[in-house]
């Protein structure tokens, strides 16, 4: 649909939001210890923050769950029974104040998720995941979203864009079907856009995603990821952060006849992630595994899906305890 552009007030904001929190789970960052920013459920708005950088996780677990039930069921003497997770209990969730490169990330896990064979459980907490993103007045240097075709203003995977206006109030654009329905629905909290100046970062690109994924094409027995992978660790805060990380695990857990098996998150940066049962594995040193992320990202998911595997955030490079700078480490690929 086209782009509708709308102005907000800022003392309309809190009635939105409250509104929109009548028949829906609100999910919106708030402080936390040690100058943290996280994402609470349900928060009074007057918790809720609008100048943050960024959240220390990231937001994918709204639709891809750090642990999610996948079956259940009971082994008796003769026979077992199966219980589907009814997914129609999955509730409507408002993402509110998520900036671009977490609303883009979607995108990217639904190119993950939904490529080939669609994920149910996936599909159906996105159909019901309302986004009302907001642009970045705000960024630090490990910000390169301008890098992966991104900006501070992207609307992707937004249904509304909050983008702050200079005055201090927000110009909202509405995005989807999704967007519309709130617009009218509460039409009486929007007011025509003037064109009024808005208030946004400059994040400086660092690298060409282009050229990066050229080079990656000749670069797999190149002696730069084992140079380059040495600090690594294998603790895989890089992909528990990540917002398009999208490795997981299934087990079984059973107590006495009954069980369950779900999946919770896994990270290709593993040592036995990709260990066979023969014992054989294919990625045995952290240099092949630190070079799969990027190949992942940068390489196979353009050439498969059309779509780069990194939204910029920067998130994996705060958190590395050994300060393996992906953004840096892309900037070297382009020279090799």
């Amino acid at each position: 649909m086209e782009t509708t552009s709308k102005t907000i007030r800022k003392h309309s904001l809190e009635k939105l939001y409250a509104s929109l929190a009548e028949n829906r789970k609100m999910y919106a960052p708030v402080a936390e210890a040690d100058n943290r920013i996280g994402y609470k459920y349900n928060p009074d708005f007057s918790e809720v923050i609008f100048d943050h950088i960024q959240s220390t996780l990231s937001v994918k677990n709204v639709v891809f769950p750090r642990v999610e039930n996948v079956i259940f069921y009971t082994n008796n003497k003769n026979d077992s029974t199966v219980t589907d997770v009814d997914l129609n209990k999955i509730p409507e969730v408002v993402l509110w104040g998520a900036h671009p490169c977490d609303t883009a990330a979607y995108d990217v896990l639904r190119s993950i998720f939904c490529w080939d064979t669609k994920d149910e459980f996936f599909a159906k907490r996105l159909e019901k995941l309302v986004v009302i993103g907001l642009a970045c007045h705000k960024s630090d240097a490990h910000c390169f979203c301008t890098s992966v075709g991104l900006s501070p203003d992207s609307t992707k995977g937004s249904d509304i864009l909050l983008v702050p206006l200079t005055n201090g109030d927000y110009k909202a654009e509405i995005l989807t079907e999704k967007g519309n329905r709130i617009l009218t629905d509460f039409s009486g909290l929007f007011e025509p856009y003037q064109d009024e100046e808005t208030k946004l970062t400059h994040v400086e690109q660092q690298f060409d995603h282009k050229q990066v994924t050229q080079h990656l094409k000749e670069a797999f027995e190149n002696p730069f990821w084992v140079e380059n992978s040495l600090r690594c660790i294998g603790c895989g805060a890089c992909a528990y952060v990540c917002p398009t990380c999208a490795c997981f695990d299934i087990q079984d857990e059973a107590k006495g006849k009954n069980g369950k098996r779900y999946r919770s998150w896994d990270s290709c940066g593993f040592g036995l992630f990709t260990l066979h049962t023969s014992g054989h594995n294919p990625r045995e040193v952290q240099s092949q595994r630190w070079r799969q992320r990027i190949l992942h990202k940068f390489s196979y998911m353009p050439e498969r899906n059309a779509s780069l595997g990194c939204v910029g955030c920067g998130r994996c490079s705060r958190a590395c305890p050994v300060d393996m700078n992906i953004a840096e480490q892309l900037q070297a690929l382009q020279s090799i």
